[in-house]
């Protein structure tokens, strides 16, 4: 298969190096990049399949500027809630591609690994199973896929977890041990999956690789963006002061701020993604664990 790949940051490029083991595959970003079998978008959107690894932020106006539907398939690899509206990802796409034609690709996946061809599994999810084999047949060897119908479930795990993850970030930063970090990370995947359950995901997602699976590499390991925004909130530091030294997109501090919104609209009771969004808002750390605790 051709397959062209749009956004050409970590993410983007490790997805672009796995798939060419058994597939053509070209890539574009919004400024031009010194990179094997870059193209233009226009060339790209042209493919009857597309990878699209742009930041969950910047996908609806990306999409209204620039994106023309001609029957494609795509497989989304963002993961994040729009913070200006609560929207997920398949919100944000539904006007744009037929729910048949997109997938959404979740599970455990630092981008470094994947570029040193390190085994893992994920998942693709889709509500048209042909859909979802077509994209799970192009991943590469050390890269083992499974297909599910939960977009729900897929969505609410990709992005809750960035959230907890910068909340294991702080919980190391104040340095208070490896039992408050699994009571953090358990509780936190129990408050996921609550915060699933309102959505209609199916349980076994949230305990598999899209859940569980992810959020345990993700709020373990200073390879994580969001795990080292945590880091620096701990010390003190602004999101505009941690996001300048990370130079990276950090999705969890947008997820934060997408799941007060909906907690308040909504009246859910996520604690652990409410102090998060203090802290982003200046709370002391340590108040938000003496909170926490009481």
């Amino acid at each position: 298969m051709k397959i062209g790949v749009i956004g050409a940051g970590k993410w983007g490029s490790a997805l672009a190096f796995a798939l060419s083991e058994k597939n053509e595959v070209v890539i574009t970003s919004r400024t031009k990049r010194d990179l094997p079998n870059f193209v233009s978008l226009e060339e790209i959107l042209a493919l009857e399949y597309l990878v699209i690894a742009i930041p969950a932020q910047q996908v609806a106006r990306w999409l209204e500027e620039n994106f023309v539907y001609s029957g494609q398939k795509i497989l989304v690899a963002a993961k994040g809630i729009e913070a200006s509206t609560g929207r997920f990802l398949n919100e944000i796409y539904a006007p744009y591609v037929r729910e048949e034609n997109i997938a959404f690709l979740s599970g455990p996946s630092f981008a470094a690994e994947v570029m040193k061809s390190l085994p893992t599994a994920l998942v693709i999810n889709s509500l048209s199973e042909e859909t979802a084999r077509e994209f799970a047949a192009c991943f590469p060897s050390f890269i083992k896929t499974y297909i599910s119908n939960d977009i729900a479930g897929a969505e609410v795990a990709g992005a809750y977890k960035n959230v907890i993850a910068i909340a294991a970030g702080i919980c190391e930063g104040l340095g208070l041990g490896k039992n408050a970090a699994a009571s953090l990370i358990s509780r936190g995947l129990v408050e996921m999956a609550r915060f699933a359950e309102h959505y209609g995901a199916k349980p076994e997602t949230l305990i598999g690789l899209s859940g569980a699976g992810d959020l345990f590499l993700t709020a373990s390991s200073t390879m994580s963006r969001n795990f080292r925004v945590g880091l620096g909130l701990a010390k003190r530091e602004s999101k505009e002061e941690i996001l300048a030294e990370l130079g990276e997109v950090a999705e969890g501090i947008g997820t934060a701020y997408a799941l007060h919104k909906i907690m308040e609209e909504e009246e859910l009771y996520l604690p652990i993604a409410h102090e998060v969004y203090a802290i982003l808002e200046g709370k002391i750390p340590h108040h938000s664990l003496k909170d926490l605790l009481e």
